[in-house]
């Protein structure tokens, strides 16, 4: 029997590697990848492999020679162990040399790992699909959210869903997956889920806790959930490769307006290359596999319509507001402290008190903004407390001056009604003209109260009190005006009284 050389190529390797590369077209190392092998070693059978050189390290690895046996020492203990490590021990026993032969005797003698080995998985049409998100950073050109792609791979026809959204939480992800599913129409018997916190709450593979509310949506809609183990790509590789396919194929170059705007292109590219290219692997067009085998066995969607809505609880703030997704939306004051469910979907935003809607707002997907219903805000004037913190109607003649003084003055401990009452009386004894210089003036020495104003207006500035006209609140009676009476009337009923002359006799 012919004994096989180191460097012997297997004939039936060598085939294999001849025809994926003349026939499937592929690179050396997605040969290398596929068979197992090294790349070297499929350059070399392609002919392709760089020539051997021509110099002798028999000179340069003679110097290590005599250090061997403690290489190998060290490696059997830590075989993780790195050139420069080695070099600064090797350097205490008298090793002279550098540190490329040490690294070049630590590649020889280090232990081979035991590579894994993987089976092609074949799923029946109808069988499974794998699902999994995709993070494409800030690609939307003034909007502060990230940009995440779901994609759903049927894992027979490799049948692809694809849709944008600006965020991960439950309910977009439902409303998606939902979509995709009508997209799709019907679903498979298991869906397999890489370790998204949506469907898997901890753990992972076979320990992995599924979300209750997923699984009750998994239930409704008739396929069983399946978590993938964390760092395991190879068991959903059915959807990592055409998340590659999109980042390469369809976002390369692309500069979406909004949202919309990069769905409707997303969907444009699904329909009519994705799904329509010959697929690389199984050398078929997805949406002729798709039409013609998978379809047919899909499990139809019950017609039972599944809540989706995104629902937190919150409180009501004094400015009369609930914050939401890093934003704040408003609420009628009169609910201020009340505890409220908020309902959210893609597009829409509304607050109930128990079955009551208080509030209905477009959702908004920038963040920290505050999104305010001009009817909340007039609502909240409107009933807005007036008493002491109001100046009294008759005081608004006096001005600015007026909101100065009582600004100041309600930070002290007296009463406002009764300061509000004084200087009204004071405004209407000497005017609003004279009134508001003596506030100006006593504020400028210091001091509030109406006690101090009415000194200066009666002593310092030496001013007599008007009339004080009556109102009655009616105009036909506030306007009244009368002739001033003729008072001799009353000297003609009083009889005249005679003069006596001296001289007279009186009796």
């Amino acid at each position: 029997m012919a004994k096989h050389t180191k460097n012997a190529i297997d004939p039936d390797r060598m085939a294999e590697v001849l025809r994926l590369s003349f026939v499937d077209g592929l690179s050396a190392r997605a040969i290398s990848r596929k068979l197992g092998v090294s790349r070297n070693t499929v350059r070399r059978m392609l002919g392709r492999a760089p020539k051997a050189s021509t110099r002798t390290s028999a000179a340069r690895h003679s110097i290590i020679v005599a250090f061997v046996p403690a290489l190998k020492v060290w490696l059997d203990d830590t075989p993780e162990w790195k050139a420069p490590t080695a070099l600064e021990r090797l350097r205490k026993l008298g090793y002279t040399g550098g540190i490329t032969v040490v690294r070049d005797r630590l590649r020889r003698l280090r232990p081979i790992p035991n590579r894994r080995t993987y089976l092609t998985l074949d799923f029946a049409p109808g069988e499974a699909m794998q699902v999994d998100w995709a993070d494409f950073g800030f690609a939307i050109p003034g909007c502060p959210r990230r940009v995440s792609a779901l994609v759903m791979v049927l894992c027979h026809s490799r049948y692809l869903y694809l849709e944008f959204t600006l965020s991960q939480s439950f309910g977009t992800f439902l409303r998606a997956f939902e979509r995709g599913l009508e997209h799709f129409g019907g679903t498979t018997e298991i869906d397999i889920f890489d370790n998204m916190r949506t469907v898997v709450r901890e753990g992972s593979g076979r320990h992995a806790i599924l979300n209750s509310k997923f699984l009750t949506y998994a239930q409704s809609r008739g396929f069983a959930a399946r978590a993938c183990n964390r760092a395991s790509g190879h068991e959903k590789g059915r959807v990592e490769r055409p998340i590659s396919f999109v980042r390469e194929r369809f976002w390369t170059g692309r500069h979406p307006s909004s949202l919309l705007d990069l769905n409707r292109q997303a969907k444009q590219w699904q329909d009519e290359f994705a799904n329509k290219r010959i697929h690389e692997v199984t050398g078929k067009i997805p949406s002729l596999v798709f039409e013609h085998e998978e379809r047919l066995v899909l499990k139809p969607l019950p017609g039972t319509p599944f809540e989706t809505d995104d629902i937190e609880t919150a409180t009501v703030t004094k400015q009369f507001r609930v914050r939401f997704d890093r934003n704040t939306y408003s609420v009628p004051p009169r609910f201020v402290g009340q505890h409220v469910i908020i309902r959210a979907n893609d597009d829409g935003l509304a607050v109930f008190l128990g079955p009551k809607r208080i509030a209905l707002h477009r959702r908004r997907w920038d963040v920290h903004k505050d999104i305010e219903d001009s009817a909340h805000r007039a609502s909240a004037i409107e009933k807005r407390p007036r008493g002491d913190t109001a100046i009294p109607p008759a005081l608004v003649g006096l001005g600015e001056t007026a909101a100065e003084y009582f600004g100041i003055f309600r930070a002290t401990h007296r009463s406002i009604k009764r300061e509000a009452e004084r200087l009204t009386f004071l405004s209407e004894l000497f005017g609003e003209r004279h009134t508001a210089a003596a506030m100006r003036e006593v504020m400028h020495t210091g001091h509030v109260g109406a006690e101090y104003v009415e000194y200066v207006l009666r002593h310092k500035r030496k001013l007599r009190p008007q009339g004080i006209a009556v109102h009655l609140g009616d105009p036909a009676l506030d306007h009244l005006s009368f002739e001033p009476p003729d008072l001799s009337v009353y000297d003609q009923l009083v009889p005249t009284r005679k003069t006596l002359d001296p001289g007279d006799d009186d009796s």
